[in-house]
């Protein structure tokens, strides 16, 4: 079980757990009934007890995993693999008792090669491909007879047996090549047409804030100077002990920093590699939520761990997605938020935890998944609220992909005592790697 907990592999890489459960409650259902089927509808003698034993283990495999884990969780690779070598092994197990090779459904054993071929790493598929071979040649040779007609029995010669098995193994490698360079090169164009995406998104970015930084600079610029000039001779003229005084200067100081801002606006793009590029987690969370202060909520932010305090990049996906998850937070708590930050030399995790009604038991297990929302937001004193009738839809599901997509892992669950908590896990070598 510890294998499901691994992280982490690009998330375009990681199957989702509800698609190999739904893929393994569609093998439980066929080979229950195909079992069945040639069981009582044929009438061929089989070992009907053990048969059903091997599929009902597939059944109890996917319950635990369903209660266990959430719907919308992914896979680390490692988790992906042994999953489908069960299945791979639960199939062949059946196949020993119902006739080996000779059985005509041994050519399901690639189903799970296809899968990995599609989804995970090749050294993965090229593993899962080596325990089918072994698997296949096993039952080439060791099997119980063939479930046949009373009086009849079915015995391949050894040639035949063994065209089968090669008949499988091609099968086997021609499918899992074909699948993986499919897989492959439909992620290779998602992944160019996101980059392209992104790109055009900052260029256009940047030169719509150096067009504003320039009109606003060239707008605001004249004024400030009007005013710079007008407090500069108050301040000159009016007596030491005037109180005005102290305005007057201040009214000086403020305007000559108006300007020296509108000074710097052309240069936006120097901050990332000045010494503000890189910030100390626990400083970057507590600006992240500064925002949310002050709407009659007590947020905390705590941290502690072992050694230094882990840095890490002003990244905009960490920012949007921790920002999203504390803002829910606020909307939903009755009185405080805290967001704890810990760490040690592997892993960085921060939680964030409110003291509201919780999350839906409903939607529990599918939040993160696009259009999931339905939590009734904080009313305030006055009667409104901050967007009470947001749910959690799009706004968690965009935090969560960017999150994951910078190597995070999430998790949403309700606290004992009430209210609902996030915890965001990273490991540390790639919270704290720089740029790209």
């Amino acid at each position: 079980m510890e294998a499901l907990n691994e992280i982490p592999a690009p998330a375009a890489r990681r199957l989702r757990l509800q698609t190999l459960s739904r893929l393994r409650w569609l093998a439980v259902v066929g080979q229950a009934g195909t079992i069945l089927a040639v069981y009582y509808g044929l009438g061929f003698d089989l070992p009907l007890g053990l048969c059903l034993i091997l599929v009902a283990l597939s059944a109890c495999l996917n319950i635990v995993l369903r209660i266990r884990y959430a719907a919308s969780h992914r896979l680390s690779p490692v988790a992906a693999a042994v999953l489908l070598a069960y299945d791979t092994i639960q199939l062949s197990a059946l196949l020993y008792l119902t006739g080996g090779l000779t059985n005509p459904f041994a050519l399901l054993l690639i189903v799970p090669v296809v899968v990995s071929a599609s989804a995970l790493e090749p050294r993965i598929t090229v593993a899962l491909g080596l325990l089918v071979l072994f698997a296949s040649a096993v039952l080439g040779i060791f099997h119980w007879p063939l479930p046949w007609f009373t009086g009849e029995l079915i015995m391949p010669r050894g040639l035949y047996v063994a065209g089968v098995w090669a008949g499988l193994a091609a099968c086997t490698a021609f499918v899992g090549i074909y699948a993986w360079r499919i897989s492959a090169e439909s992620l290779t164009l998602a992944s160019a047409l996101s980059a392209a995406e992104l790109a055009l998104a900052r260029e256009h970015h940047l030169s719509t804030l150096d067009g504003l930084a320039a009109a606003t600079a060239h707008e605001l610029g004249t004024p400030l100077a009007t005013i710079h000039l007008v407090s500069s001779e108050l301040a000159k003229e009016l007596p030491a002990d005037s109180p005005l005084a102290d305005d007057i200067r201040l009214l000086v100081t403020q305007s000559k920093r108006c300007r020296d801002i509108l000074s710097k606006l052309g240069s936006l793009d120097g901050m990332s590699e000045g010494p503000l590029g890189r910030i100390a987690l626990p400083v970057l969370v507590d600006e992240i939520a500064s925002p949310h202060r002050g709407f009659g909520v007590t947020l905390a932010v705590r941290a502690e761990g072992d050694g230094d305090a882990p840095t890490c990049r002003r990244d905009p996906a960490i920012m949007y997605g921790l920002g999203n998850i504390v803002e829910n937070a606020t909307d939903f708590a009755e009185a405080s938020v805290g967001i704890d930050i810990g760490w040690n030399a592997d892993r960085i995790t921060v939680t964030v935890a409110d003291d509201g009604p919780g999350f839906p038991l409903a939607i529990l297990d599918k939040l993160g998944d696009p259009y999931i929302g339905s939590r009734k937001g904080r009313q305030t004193k006055a009667g409104g609220g901050r967007d009470n009738d947001k749910g959690l839809g799009l706004g968690v599901f965009i935090a969560k992909t960017l999150l994951e997509r910078t190597g995070a892992s999430l998790r949403f669950e309700n606290m004992i005592g009430g209210g609902a908590r996030v915890r965001i896990e990273w490991p540390r070598r790639l919270l704290e790697a720089p740029a790209a």
